[in-house]
């Protein structure tokens, strides 16, 4: 499976020199998104503890945090659960542009096609997905030019209770909704982390409530398998000369 495969010493290969490589001295890591990457998390305080939720982001600062303390990292988690990208436009300025973050990853995209189908007003089209995603990726680079992107496709799995109803129209609708993603990825020469091809492999070997509890949200094993495939692909890309 991509992204999956152990090498010598039972180590995932998202511990690779290309994953660790992808963390600077000093970076600021931002997690941006919806309930996916909110995970839980304390909006208020400083309870490290508590502070990035529990879920893929959680993980990834817990893995590379603890292999390069040496290099003063610190992770943030402002996703906000049940927001679409039009959300996520209104809050752009202060939590992400004032954040200043060095490395920031986006997963946004399954209450938006939720709001289609099962008429979560406000409704997003596709179009106007693909529109705002787009202008937040260009004010983001006006503001940071040198900051490293990493775009997350949505994803979702039939056999979950949110999902099951209206499966068809929501598969349909949730892949225009990454091949705008993926032109986005393809338009500002950014990685593209594709969940959904890991859960419809990952589901070879284990149903799809293993990995997604109600087709949308994943369960701990699903965080794994995305912080692993986060690291590998933003890594690779990042080393690789662009």
């Amino acid at each position: 499976m991509a992204g999956l495969s152990l090498v010598a010493g039972n180590t995932l290969a998202s511990d690779s020199a290309s994953a660790l490589a992808l963390f600077h001295a000093g970076d600021r890591i931002l997690f941006q998104g919806d309930s996916i990457t909110d995970g839980g998390r304390q909006r208020e305080g400083d309870d490290m503890n508590h502070i990035m939720g529990q879920d893929y982001a959680y993980l990834i600062a817990a893995r590379i945090g603890a292999q390069l303390p040496k290099k003063h990292l610190v992770f943030l988690n402002r996703g906000i659960s049940a927001n679409k990208i039009i959300d996520l436009q209104v809050r752009w300025q202060r939590d992400v542009i004032e954040l200043k973050p060095d490395i920031l990853s986006i997963l946004v995209g399954v209450n938006d096609e939720s709001s289609v189908i099962d008429n979560w007003e406000p409704v997003v089209s596709v179009e106007d997905y693909a529109t705002v995603y787009d202008s937040l990726i260009q004010q983001t680079l006006e503001a940071l030019p040198h900051v490293r992107l990493v775009l997350c496709d949505p994803f979702a799995l039939s056999g979950g209770s949110r999902t099951k109803e209206h499966w068809p129209e929501r598969l349909a609708d949730l892949k225009k909704r990454r091949e705008a993603v993926a032109a986005l990825g393809a338009k500002y020469n950014i990685p593209v982390v594709h969940f959904q091809l890991m859960f419809d492999e990952a589901c070879l070997s284990a149903p799809e409530t293993y990995w997604l509890w109600d087709g949308v949200h994943p369960t701990y094993a699903g965080h794994q398998l995305m912080a692993d495939e986060w690291l590998r692909v933003a890594g690779d890309f990042y080393s690789s000369p662009q």
